[in-house]
């Protein structure tokens, strides 16, 4: 061992060193990624919308109880017009940014294979909030209509929602 040098090597290859970084690591791949929950959240709330406007035909849900959302940020003093307006374009904005990104952040640890099953749970939580917050009155058949069509409208949020995350997305098991 005189001056011989071993034969074994702590070095890799040149080409073994130089690994590929994930997309999401960079910020392309970020703003790919944020772009996918904005367009889940655009088709999502506007099945939610769909379903909703099925309730207010009839009569299970009113559509003027968006002006709520515009009144408690104070932002229905934009429009005073039509409040129930600006109220639904909160609901939109919170549809296609808020509970994307929560979506993504903890969608790999709901229950289901695709992220389309997945968002079925999503839908029910979120509409756990929903069904108290736009509540009026309801009683009788109307109150049961109420709650078995916004659910319908969130379950069908949650999946539209995962179903373009599936469709878009190419995203890592875990990030964690």
């Amino acid at each position: 061992m005189d001056g011989e040098e071993s034969e074994f090597s702590t070095e890799l290859p040149g080409e073994a060193t130089e690994a590929a970084e994930p997309d999401f690591d960079h910020l392309w791949g970020i703003v790919v990624d944020g772009l996918i929950g904005a367009v889940g959240g655009l088709v999502g709330t506007g099945s939610l919308t769909v379903g909703l406007l099925i309730a207010a035909s009839v009569g299970a849900f009113d559509i003027n109880e968006f002006a709520t959302l515009a009144e408690l940020t104070g932002l229905d003093a934009l429009f005073a017009a039509n409040p129930p307006a600006v109220g639904y374009v909160l609901f939109l904005l919170t549809g296609m940014v808020m509970w994307p990104l929560l979506f993504a952040s903890i969608g790999s640890y709901l229950p289901g294979e695709k992220y389309a099953v997945k968002g079925i749970p999503f839908g029910f939580v979120l509409w756990t909030g929903f069904a108290p917050a736009f509540y009026v009155d309801y009683t009788g058949l109307t109150l049961a209509l109420y709650l078995v069509l916004t659910l319908g409208a969130h379950f069908s949020y949650g999946f539209t929602l995962g179903a373009v995350f599936d469709y878009l997305g190419d995203r890592p098991e875990t990030l964690v």
